[in-house]
């Protein structure tokens, strides 16, 4: 009976999953093989080599992993820091750092926007104390910059979830028998963390990588990826087919993101 009662609790979220997840799926699946008569074609899947959208997925994949690179630099020794800090509230340190993504995402990038403008704070300050005005915005640097500040708490969190996990007598026990801290970090801190690391590095990736209003309002309609080729596909030129391809392909990315998340859970468990 109590078996019966888990699986008519757990009725209304396999709907939710049904309607929103897999049957938008389905669709994309459908349209992605699929042209405007309905008649099976692979010409979608394929446009991804057209030059325009060749451009965006490569500039895609190189902003997507400067943001994963400078994330994991910030986020690696921040946690480290954070998981040593010896006092009560050490969780409320953590929050603090999360704060900023309880606001509206789009308010956050429109704030960069203000910040990094031609008459924004920042050339402001540059000019008051006599330093020349930067052009930032509408470059790749900012879209960057964007992303970064946006999904650094995506790269943080999994490390510093690892490393609350090293317990310090085996720090102890690495110092008792002579290990300095350069061979401790290499051959217990690091290998500890290598979860972590990948759940970040996935969990920050991935999003990048898929991004388009950063892009569209840091970037101006200058720094076109392959997310904002998949938005005009969809709103602006009403081509379902087209931007349903493209998301196929990226969906290939996600995919094989989540397989290698999973293999080194794996072999992080079967140590």
């Amino acid at each position: 009976m109590s078996k019966l009662k888990q699986q008519f609790l757990a009725g209304p979220y396999l709907l939710w999953i049904a309607g929103f997840i897999l049957l938008p799926v389905l669709m994309i699946l459908y349209y992605a093989f699929t042209n405007a008569d309905g008649m099976f074609t692979l010409e979608y899947i394929f446009a991804i080599g057209a030059e325009t959208n060749r451009k965006a997925i490569g500039l895609s994949l190189k902003l997507g992993i400067i943001c994963t690179i400078i994330c994991l630099l910030l986020s690696y020794p921040l946690a480290m820091i954070l998981s040593r800090i010896q006092f009560k509230n050490q969780g409320f340190v953590v929050f603090i750092f999360m704060l900023p993504m309880w606001m509206n995402f789009m308010l956050r990038i429109l704030a960069w926007k203000l910040l990094l403008s031609k008459n924004g704070v920042v050339n402001t300050l540059l000019e008051g104390i006599g330093l020349p005005d930067i052009s930032m915005i509408n470059t790749p640097a900012a879209v960057v910059l964007g992303m970064v500040y946006d999904f650094l708490p995506f790269m943080l969190l999994p490390i510093y979830n690892s490393m609350t996990r090293i317990r310090r007598d085996w720090i102890e026990a690495a110092q008792d028998l002579g290990a300095n801290s350069i061979t401790i970090f290499f051959k217990i801190i690091l290998p500890l963390t290598v979860s972590g690391i990948i759940s970040g590095i996935v969990m920050v990736f991935v999003p990048s990588l898929t991004s388009f209003a950063i892009s569209q309002v840091l970037g101006g309609g200058q720094v076109l990826l392959i997310g904002n080729v998949i938005e005009q596909d969809f709103m602006q030129g009403m081509q379902w087919n087209a931007g349903s391809g493209l998301s196929f392909v990226l969906m290939i990315f996600v995919i094989a993101s989540m397989a290698l998340v999973n293999l080194f859970d794996r072999e992080d468990t079967a140590r």
